[in-house]
């Protein structure tokens, strides 16, 4: 059960918070670090409302047993009373779990063609397109950092950001090894097919979260390598990174300018080690933890798609819908797979703090 003093502790401190941002006092990285500390509390302020309001009516109902001609109408009041509570309390539960610091941020996605030749680079293009969907759906915005796209419209390697409050929350358990089963395109004597494709979900790092010295960056330049005629650039504006202190690598050739594919190059390398440092903090923090839904490792297999049997099946839970249709159009049924992920994370947390 929650302890009551903790509910009260985050009330306080949420207008504490409020004073403060309204006084007009705090300006630049503190205005930053509040408004998010108070946009964090003000997600669990109405269900904690809602709890002590319950427990109110739960001492009004336990008074009225007393009188004799309200009996029957305070037990039965009380009796639902005790079920709303149990209800409320497991959702508080769930949301004053530890929060990810990067569940509010924006995502660079990563998709890789792996096995199976052209067959995997048009599945990359299907996952592509599906998460393109999907956030349209959800009123995101998409925009490429960088492609290499194939003859036949699939994709080697698509890299792209998904802009949007509270992305990172939705499709963090993304990553990972997605798995088609289907006739390719490309087979004329019409065998089912297994090929694969890698995605990688990072949280756009902000320019608080990571602090790059030019010292530490090796700048290359290189002409563009596109799919033939027009898309082939005649000058050195392809833009490679290198970070030194982490060999940490970036490269982007799609934007018109050295300029753009450098600031594309550098959104990129910050958002990887960012990551890199996220994940190491969590690993140290969590280590006692392996939670059922994964680590969010891209070489973990994931989620099969068969098309004969029309199904979709994530095996860290092993949910299987046969809506594959619906799922890559990025639509409800979509949803539907990621919050069965999200609550399967969100048990396995509840349990192991218990």
């Amino acid at each position: 059960m929650i302890v009551e003093q903790k509910l009260k502790d985050i009330q306080s401190r949420a207008t504490e918070i409020e004073h403060q941002l309204n006084s007009g006092d705090v300006s630049g990285v503190e205005l930053t670090r509040l408004s998010k500390e108070y946009s964090a509390l003000a997600e669990v302020l109405p269900i904690i409302s809602e709890y002590f309001q319950i427990k109110v009516g739960i001492m009004d109902a336990e008074e009225m047993l007393s009188d004799p001609d309200l009996k029957s109408m305070a037990a039965e009041q009380l009796s639902e009373f005790n079920k709303l509570l149990l209800e409320v309390d497991k959702r508080l539960q769930i949301a004053l779990l530890p929060k990810d610091e990067a569940d509010d941020y924006s995502v660079i996605m990563e998709i890789r063609a792996g096995v199976g030749g052209e067959e995997s680079a048009l599945f990359a293009g299907d996952i592509f397109n599906q998460y393109k969907l999907y956030a349209a759906r959800h009123g995101w915005q998409i925009e490429i950092i960088d492609e290499n796209p194939t003859s036949l419209n699939g994709y080697k390697e698509v890299i792209f950001k998904i802009i949007g409050r509270g992305v990172f929350a939705r499709l963090k358990f993304e990553s990972g090894i997605h798995r088609v089963q289907r006739v390719p395109e490309t087979e004329a004597g019409g065998r089912i097919h297994t090929s694969a494709a890698s995605v990688a979900v990072m949280p756009e790092a902000e320019d608080i979260d990571i602090t790059i010295e030019e010292k530490d960056l090796r700048v290359d330049t290189y002409r563009a390598q596109g799919a033939g005629g027009q898309h082939v650039n005649k000058t050195d504006s392809a833009v490679r990174i290198t970070h030194i202190p982490t060999n940490t690598v970036v490269s982007c050739q799609s934007g018109r300018s050295q300029i753009q594919n450098r600031a594309s190059c550098m959104t990129m390398l910050r958002t990887k080690l960012y990551e890199k440092q996220r994940v190491e903090q969590q690993s140290s923090r969590d280590s006692s933890r392996r939670s059922m839904v994964g680590s969010g490792d891209r070489s973990e297999k994931i989620r099969t798609y068969n098309f004969p049997e029309q199904r979709v099946t994530d095996h860290r839970i092993k949910l299987t819908l046969y809506k594959l249709d619906d799922i890559l159009a990025g639509g409800i049924a979509l949803d539907e797979m990621i919050d069965a992920v999200i609550a399967a994370d969100q048990l396995d947390q509840l349990a192991n703090l218990g």
